[in-house]
């Protein structure tokens, strides 16, 4: 196996953190509308992306879940606003 392949088997396999997974999502979004691709490079950063988003959106999905119990007892919780004042 190349080590290029390595490292596409090790992506798919180790799912990142919240902001690894947005900076890597943000590289490719730069790299896509950059032209620097070719249009098959462009559709794996695409499916890439559409991965990454997805973890991102589970990830902040469950901090939420996460709020909503530390702030209420089961059928008592309840999504307060956040103030960052």
């Amino acid at each position: 196996m190349t080590t290029k392949a390595k490292k596409k088997a090790a992506r798919k396999t180790a799912q990142p953190d919240f902001e690894t997974a947005l900076k890597e999502l943000e590289t490719l979004v730069e790299r896509m509308e950059n032209g620097e691709t070719s249009l098959e490079e462009s559709l794996r950063d695409f499916e890439r992306g559409i991965e990454l988003s997805r973890q991102c959106q589970q990830a902040l999905k469950s901090a939420e879940q996460k709020v909503q119990q530390l702030i209420g007892d089961g059928d008592d919780a309840r999504l307060v606003e956040f103030d960052d004042d």
